[in-house]
């Protein structure tokens, strides 16, 4: 799940102009690849910690650098404390048939929840399905195609009236109920045999949607009743990227060979910059240093309400040989019955979630080089669909580095 908007292509243009130039007159190496579409760049702040998984009340906001596009973010005022208990934007912006194009044609996203619910169709056949934050309503149809008795699709967004026309247009008026209503704030009839919905966010717990879905668990799912998907995962491995390291930093004090204008006083800004954002992007599998390990798993049908504002766990990884580490990845996995699994792994077909990368200064590593530590992805301290990140690790045995990251728009 996403939402958003375009919004800093102008920026990036005469950027790419600027590089261009400078390109030419072989000072830098070639620019990194400037994505188009699903990329994002989020703002943060360093800062220590070392808490349970509670709010943090120290957390700043530092504007996020202007490095990126975005297609799918939410677009909010800068201004947190202006969207404090007010959604009307969040699903005012689900409203507009581009955020649901981009989702739907995501193959590896759409055709999952497609296979999972067709290949476990002796859980849907003659069943009442509650579909939680159904969009268009493409994956009611899947229930409905598996057999459903019944589909209560519900929606928070007016996108729900367009989807009201697909169930018609599909044939399926007398199976699928639209509703345009919170979950929250919905009544049905009956309680359901099986929820489905798509919930997850950037680094999954983005727009904290996790939260509606365990409660509509909790209030209309059957003691035996099932959930699409029934568990997560959350990965984490260090990274290697001179390229962005190059682009971002090091454009500044090679300025001077264009322009004759010593700018380098800069890059120590820049670098800062860097490391302060949360980059939503696509990772080579080339640059990941070491394999991957498992922050996380939730299991949907025991996690309790309480624990779904935050996701946290250890890490420890064991690098491949020497190079320069310059952040972590991170991604998730989706887990259906039957063995079914979405994955936003970059060895995986790209996903419109991309993946999360956050950056830290630059350190050395050997073979078998251990980095361990901490991660914890919280809800917004202010607007709750945003988040809190912070991260904790270390080199082998050295220094202890904690870092805090803010994920808004």
């Amino acid at each position: 799940m996403f939402c958003g908007v375009s919004f800093l292509r102008a920026f990036r243009s005469s950027t790419s102009l600027l590089l261009l130039m400078m390109d030419n007159a072989q000072i830098l190496p070639p620019c990194k690849k400037l994505k188009m579409e699903n990329s994002s760049k989020f703002s943060s702040e360093e800062n220590t910690h070392d808490k349970p998984c509670k709010q943090s009340s120290s957390a700043t906001p530092i504007k996020s650098d202007n490095n990126g596009n975005s297609d799918i973010r939410l677009e909010y005022c800068t201004d947190e404390r202006e969207l404090e208990n007010n959604d009307s934007n969040y699903f005012k912006c689900y409203a507009d048939l581009s955020i649901h194009r981009v989702m739907i044609g995501d193959y590896s996203r759409t055709q999952t929840y497609r296979r999972a619910i067709l290949s476990n169709y002796k859980l849907f056949h003659q069943k009442v399905v509650l579909d939680v934050g159904a969009g268009t309503g493409i994956l009611s149809l899947f229930c409905a195609q598996a057999g459903a008795k019944k589909v209560y699709a519900i929606e928070a967004s007016a996108i729900a009236k367009q989807a009201e026309k697909v169930v018609v247009e599909n044939g399926f008026s007398d199976k699928i109920i639209v509703m345009q209503v919170k979950i929250e704030d919905a009544e049905l009839p009956e309680k359901v045999d099986v929820i489905v919905s798509e919930w997850m966010g950037y680094m999954l717990m983005y727009e904290s949607m996790l939260p509606s879905f365990l409660f509509a668990r909790d209030k209309w799912l059957k003691k035996d009743g099932h959930l699409f998907p029934q568990e997560v995962r959350i990965y984490i491995a260090p990274i290697s990227d001179h390229q962005e390291y190059e682009y971002s930093v090091e454009f500044w004090k090679k300025v001077e060979d264009a322009y004759k204008v010593d700018m380098s006083a800069l890059a120590s800004t820049a670098a800062e910059q860097m490391r302060a954002a949360v980059h939503v992007m696509s990772v080579d599998p080339a640059a990941i240093q070491s394999h991957a390990s498992c922050v996380t798993s939730m299991h949907l049908a025991t996690v309790e309400q309480d624990n779904s504002e935050c996701a946290q766990g250890s890490f420890r990884c064991s690098c491949f040989g020497r190079k320069t580490v310059h952040g972590f990845v991170i991604w998730f996995t989706v887990h259906f019955p039957n063995d079914i699994i979405l994955s936003t792994s970059p060895y995986e077909r790209e996903t419109h979630w991309e993946q999360s990368v956050l950056y830290i200064p630059p350190v050395h590593v050997e073979q078998d080089t251990v980095i361990s530590g901490k991660l914890w992805i919280r809800k917004g301290e202010v607007y709750h669909r945003f988040l809190d990140i912070e991260l904790d690790y270390q080199i082998d045995n050295g220094e202890n580095r904690k870092m805090k990251f803010k994920m808004k728009d």
